[in-house]
């Protein structure tokens, strides 16, 4: 089992585009099943900018994760969000 702490250190990666996201901010969970329905990246890793520019956040659900590894997460994002 990986600790939420232990999930925002890892680096998201976009396998389509080959394209480092960031770092996971936020983790929305479904509460009811205990399952995680998504993660959060910010738009911008300096948390000054991100505060500002939340809107920008880019949002990746559960079904666009291919991989959670030692290192790295692996998504693969649908072309909507791009």
């Amino acid at each position: 089992m990986l600790k939420n702490s232990e999930l925002k250190l890892k680096d998201v990666i976009d396998i389509k585009r080959g394209k480092k996201l960031g770092f996971i901010d936020d983790i929305d969970i479904e509460v009811e099943k205990g399952q995680i329905k998504a993660f959060v990246v910010p738009a911008h890793q300096n948390k000054l900018f991100n505060f500002f520019l939340k809107k920008n956040d880019q949002v990746i659900t559960w079904d666009e994760i291919r991989k959670i590894g030692e290192d790295v997460i692996l998504v693969e994002l649908n072309e909507d969000k791009v």
